[in-house]
């Protein structure tokens, strides 16, 4: 089932070329990079705690943080960007580009580019992160998990990608910020840095805002939002039928910010709403009411009663 119509009109109206390009050395090293070294820093948070300690100020700079940089994926690069689910000023689509850049996950553009070519191919032999194409039995299920949450990355590349993105490339700040994507690296890691020497003192301070407030905190947004590939089209309750094996977990639901309500998304994947139900917590989505309320967000998409029941 494809209800998006960016993808629609992909389908009928262009010749898409599947040939991959393999990935450079250069960009499996950065990514191995991008991958290990927030585990190593967790690993090290760990060990820290036996000698130093953990203060709140560390743990809210963590939690800070992680809530800034995963509403820059889930509302920025996701809801709004991918799906167009809202419309909203120039002013917050920067700084919701900036944060989810701050993300470490990818450049906007790549970013936005991969997650609607899996929309348009959802668990068939072209999604680029399904977990059902790579054999059945137990093995199968592992290599699919693994090749879904972390092996994707490592792949060939889809060659001309861009072809999904034209209408965000249309805007010359959407494409200075996708560019500058190193910059926003760099200031994921020295803010919590500078954070931590202004609020703890001295080199420990810095130390330990860097570890805890940068790597620790890109280590957890890493992993949660890869899980909503790997869990949500595994494990969980699938209320719609949506044309492929997405499902809606509740687990991820809480720590994605409502992410996890997979298989309603899949469903209805312009909407800016994800959990449909009081008990589903869509925090990205009252993120969105937010702004609406402040007059930043408008044109904000919801499917109503009956065509969530048709889909039943």
């Amino acid at each position: 089932m494809n209800s998006d119509p960016l993808l629609r009109v992909l389908d009928k109206s262009e010749t898409v070329d599947e040939a991959s390009s393999p990935v450079s050395p250069a960009m499996r090293a950065a990514t191995l990079v991008a991958v290990v070294l927030p585990f190593a820093g967790l690993v090290f948070a760990i060990a820290s705690l036996w000698g130093w300690g953990l203060s709140w100020i560390e743990l809210t700079m963590l939690f800070v943080l992680y809530l800034l940089s995963a509403i820059g994926i889930t509302v920025g690069y996701h809801r709004l960007f991918t799906h167009r689910s809202f419309e909203t000023t120039r002013v917050v689509k920067c700084i919701l580009a900036i944060l989810g850049s701050m993300a470490v996950q990818a450049p906007l553009l790549h970013w936005v580019a991969v997650h609607r070519r899996h929309h348009q191919h959802s668990d068939q032999h072209d999604d680029p992160h399904s977990p059902h194409t790579h054999g059945m039995g137990f093995l199968g299920l592992l290599r699919g998990m693994w090749h879904a949450h972390i092996g994707w990355f490592f792949k060939p590349e889809t060659a001309n990608l861009a072809r999904y993105v034209k209408d965000l490339r249309q805007s010359r700040s959407l494409r200075w910020i996708s560019n500058l994507f190193p910059l926003w690296v760099l200031l994921s890691l020295l803010v919590p840095t500078l954070l931590g020497l202004a609020f703890s003192g001295g080199w420990k301070g810095a130390l330990l805002g860097f570890v805890w407030g940068g790597l620790v905190r890109i280590f957890f947004v890493h992993h949660v939002t890869w899980s909503v590939n790997s869990l949500c089209h595994i494990w969980g309750r699938q209320p719609y039928a949506s044309g492929d094996k997405s499902k809606n977990n509740f687990i991820v639901g809480l720590l994605a910010l409502g992410e996890g309500w997979h298989n309603n998304h899949h469903a209805f994947p312009t909407s800016a709403r994800h959990g449909f139900r009081w008990w589903q917590i869509d925090m990205s989505y009252y993120v969105i009411r937010l702004l609406a309320l402040c007059r930043l967000a408008w044109n904000v998409k919801s499917p109503d009663t009956p065509e969530i029941v048709a889909l039943r």
